[in-house]
C-alpha cells in the first residue's frame, strides 16, 4: 500500500467504490486523513461498508470543507452529462483527482513508465514488468491493469512503476513525471466520455505531459492519429522514439516482418514467440523495448526477457485443447479493433462475439469474415450483429456463453479454433470482462467428452 501523508488531517471525499476507491479509501483512512467515500450503486456501498469504508453522501456535505475529491475514472465527469458532484464540486473550487494523481505526489521521485492506447496496454503492461523482473529490476504494474495505484507495493529507491492510463486517468492527472511513455495507437472508442474524437486524442495526448525533461516520449506511427501527435513530437524538441510494423525505421524501433530492429539495425525474431502472435502484438513488443531501454537496459537482456513472457490472461489465452480444437480466451478485446487482432491470427474460426456494444459495432470486420466458419451470438449486441452477419457468415443465436460455448463444441473440427473475442464490454451479463473470461476458461474445463454435445438449430446466416 502507498500511504499519502501529505494529506494527513485534510478532509478527502472519494466518489466510485470499486477496487480502486476501495484502495484509495483505505489508503488514505491510514495516512490519517478524514475520508469519507460514496458510491451510487447500492451493492457497491455495502461491499465497501463491509471492507471497512466509511460512507457519507458528498452530495449531502457543505463541499467547500472539502480539501480533495478522488474520482473513480469511469464516472463521467464532463461528457456526456457530468455527474451532479463534478459540477458542484467545479463551482466549490474543489479539485478532482484520480488514484493515479496520489501516487504521483507520494512517490515524486519514483521512476515510472507509462502505458496508454486504445489497444494493447495492458499486454505491454505485463510485458514490460515482466522484462524488468527477469533483468532483476524491482517493479510493480497497475493503474488501469490488475492492481489499483494505492494498492501497489511501496517499492524502494531503485524500484520501477509500470502504470497501464485509460484516457480517463490522463484527464484526472496532473503531477506525474515519467522515466519514458508511450502512446501505441489511437482508433475510435469512448467517444462519447471525450465529446468526439478530437477530445479523445486530446486526452491521450496528455501523456507527453507527464514525461520528465530527461525523459524518452515514445510514440506508434501505424495510425493517422498518433502520426500527428509524432509530428508534435517531432517539433516539439522532446527526446522521442517511434515505433512501427508497417515500415522499417532508421530512427526507432520498428518490426514490419516480425523482426525487432533498433535503429534499423536486427536485433531479434519476435515470430518464434507463441505468446506474442500477430502484427499488434510485434508492435507491443517493440514498445515494452523502447521504455526498458530508456532505462538503460541493454538489448539483449530485453530480448531475454521477451522470450520468456508468459503470455496475459483474457488476451489470446489458450484455456485448453480438446481434440486438437483450441480453445482461445479473448475477453479483454471489447471493441472492434481490439477482435480484429485476434481475428488475423486465425483460420477456421468459431467466434463467441458479443455483450454491451462499442461505437461502430462490427461492421469493420467484414474484411475477415472468411475466417469464420460459424458465429456465436450472445449478450445485448446479438441482435445487431446478427444484423450485420446475415448473408455474410453462418451464425446462432445463443444468447448466453454457456450456450455458446457448448454449441462451438458440437460444431468445431479438428485443428479449428474456439475464440472468445466479443468485440463488446461484458457488463451486460458479467461483472468485468476477467469474469467472463474465467468462465469461458471454467465452461471449457468442464465440457463433456466430445460427440457428447449437439448444434443448436436456432442458426441463421450463410450455410
Amino acid at each position: 500500500m502507498i500511504l499519502v501523508p501529505f494529506l494527513t488531517d485534510k478532509r478527502v471525499a472519494v466518489l466510485g467504490l470499486g477496487k480502486s476507491g476501495t484502495a484509495t479509501f483505505l489508503a488514505l483512512q491510514q495516512s490519517g486523513a478524514r475520508v469519507t467515500a460514496w458510491d451510487d450503486t447500492e451493492a457497491a456501498r455495502d461491499n465497501a461498508q463491509k471492507a471497512g469504508v466509511i460512507l457519507a453522501d458528498p452530495l449531502e456535505q457543505d463541499l467547500s470543507s472539502l480539501d480533495l475529491i478522488v474520482w473513480s475514472p469511469g464516472i463521467p465527469h464532463t461528457f456526456p452529462q457530468p455527474h451532479p458532484l463534478a459540477e458542484a464540486a467545479r463551482a466549490a473550487d474543489v479539485p478532482l483527482v484520480c488514484d493515479v494523481e496520489l501516487l504521483a505526489l507520494a512517490k515524486p521521485d519514483a521512476r515510472f513508465l507509462l502505458v496508454t492506447g486504445t489497444n494493447g496496454k495492458s499486454t505491454t503492461t505485463t510485458l514490460v514488468a515482466h522484462i524488468l523482473t527477469s533483468a532483476g529490476i524491482a517493479n510493480a504494474a497497475g493503474g488501469n491493469l490488475g492492481t489499483a495505484a494505492l494498492d501497489l507495493p511501496d517499492l524502494g529507491a531503485d524500484g520501477v512503476y509500470v502504470l497501464e492510463l485509460s484516457s480517463y486517468q490522463l484527464e484526472l492527472t496532473r503531477s506525474l513525471q515519467a522515466r519514458a511513455g508511450v502512446l501505441l495507437n489511437i482508433t475510435p472508442d469512448h467517444l462519447g466520455r471525450h465529446g468526439g474524437m478530437d477530445g479523445y486524442i486530446a486526452a491521450k495526448r496528455r501523456l507527453y505531459d507527464f514525461i520528465a525533461a530527461d525523459g524518452i516520449s515514445v510514440i506508434g506511427l501505424d495510425d493517422a492519429p498518433t502520426r500527428g501527435i509524432g509530428d508534435w513530437l517531432l517539433g516539439s524538441g522532446q527526446k522521442h522514439t517511434a515505433l512501427s510494423v508497417k515500415q522499417v525505421l532508421e530512427h526507432g524501433v520498428s518490426a514490419p516482418d516480425g523482426v525487432l530492429r533498433e535503429d534499423g539495425v536486427e536485433i531479434f525474431d519476435l515470430t518464434a514467440i507463441a505468446t506474442l502472435p500477430g502484427r499488434h502484438n510485434w508492435q507491443n513488443a517493440c514498445a515494452a523495448f523502447a521504455l526498458v531501454r530508456a532505462l538503460g537496459v541493454p538489448a539483449h537482456t530485453i530480448a531475454a526477457g521477451i522470450a520468456s513472457y508468459p503470455g496475459l490472461a483474457h488476451r489470446q489465452q489458450l484455456v485448453g485443447t480438446r481434440d486438437t480444437v483450441r480453445y482461445i480466451n479473448d475477453s479483454k478485446a471489447t471493441n472492434a479493433e481490439a477482435s480484429e487482432v485476434a481475428l488475423v491470427c486465425y483460420d477456421h474460426i468459431h467466434w463467441i462475439i458479443g455483450g454491451q456494444a462499442k461505437e461502430g459495432g462490427i461492421a469493420s470486420l467484414e474484411k475477415h469474415f472468411h475466417r469464420i466458419s460459424h458465429a456465436y451470438l450472445i449478450g445485448d449486441a446479438a441482435p445487431a450483429f446478427a444484423a450485420t452477419l446475415a448473408g455474410k457468415v453462418a451464425f446462432s443465436q445463443c444468447g448466453t456463453l454457456d450456450q455458446a460455448v457448448a454449441e462451438a463444441a458440437a460444431r468445431a473440427q479438428p485443428g479449428e479454433v474456439v475464440l472468445l473475442s466479443p468485440a463488446c464490454a461484458s457488463w451486460d451479463q458479467f461483472k468485468s470482462f476477467e469474469h467472463r473470461g474465467d468462465v469461458f476458461r471454467q465452461l471449457v474445463e468442464d465440457l463433456p467428452p466430445h460427440g457428447q454435445t449437439s448444434p443448436s438449430r436456432t442458426a441463421g446466416g450463410t450455410p
